[in-house]
């Protein structure tokens, strides 16, 4: 989907700039008319700061990163499986957005109308009614865990409301093991429902694009100790914990910006 109003409004905020900078004097006017016009688009669109975030997300690097993600998983399931000692049935758990299924055409949607779509008020209606794609490798690396008998539970902040709507997004997908007993959705904490996995399967991997997908210890953290937290658990990434790329919603939006203490001159 294109964001073809914000990038209008982008275009007319980039003229006004480029006015600045090629006027002779680099008149205090036009810096005032530049800086007012910036300030009225956000004003009227607070949402625009969340382009860049669904930019990426599109982007072709965030489907390299994604790649990138599954094949690490594949491999780490794959040495689990050849190293597999114990008698107990191997299974994956997996968040589902923007981990397995690609969300951002609401997101762009929700932008281009000046939504802010982290109320989550337009969710439910996709859950319902919208069409995600799987990320680049998904597709492959359930049917690589399907084919060694290997349990996946799908566990995912969606709504328990729309569970019927989300079974039949992951079974027209062609996602294998979607049943009502490993898909669980919100409800429960998801380290309560990983328990739910672990609970009769050895859990080999865990698969996310937020920190609370892990470890309950991220639930609730400031981002000051989640970084604290990755730290401790470092030796899991990469691992048995498979991070995937998403720029567009979560809880490191409220992370101070670090910025270089030079003045901009």
């Amino acid at each position: 989907m294109r964001i073809a109003s914000l990038t209008t409004a982008l275009l007319a905020g980039a003229a006004v700039v480029s006015l600045t900078l090629l006027s002779p004097t680099g008149s205090s006017a036009a810096t005032t008319d530049a800086t007012t016009s910036a300030t009225t688009a956000d004003d009227s669109c607070p949402v625009r700061e969340y382009a860049m975030g669904i930019r990426y997300q599109q982007s072709a690097h965030a489907a390299a990163a994604q790649l990138q993600s599954w094949s690490i998983a594949q491999g780490r399931l794959r040495k689990a499986i050849a190293d597999h000692p114990s008698e107990r049935d191997l299974a994956v758990v997996t968040d589902l957005d923007e981990t397995v299924l690609d969300n951002s055409p609401l997101l762009a949607r929700d932008l281009e109308a000046c939504h802010t779509y982290t109320t989550w008020d337009t969710w439910s209606d996709w859950e319902v009614n919208g069409h995600p794609t799987l990320t680049p490798g998904a597709a492959d690396f359930f049917r690589y865990a399907d084919r060694h008998h290997v349990t996946i539970y799908y566990i995912s902040d969606r709504f328990e409301e729309n569970k019927a709507s989300t079974m039949t997004t992951l079974r027209d997908l062609g996602l294998p093991q979607v049943n009502s007993d490993q898909v669980l959705l919100y409800g429960p904490t998801k380290e309560q429902r990983r328990q739910v996995a672990a609970a009769d399967h050895e859990v080999v991997l865990l698969l996310g694009d937020s920190l609370p997908d892990f470890h309950a210890d991220f639930d609730g953290a400031t981002p000051e100790r989640q970084a604290e937290l990755v730290a401790r658990y470092a030796g899991h990434f990469g691992r048995d914990w498979v991070m995937f790329p998403n720029a567009t919603y979560g809880s490191w939006r409220k992370s101070p910006l670090k910025a270089w203490d030079k003045p901009l001159s």
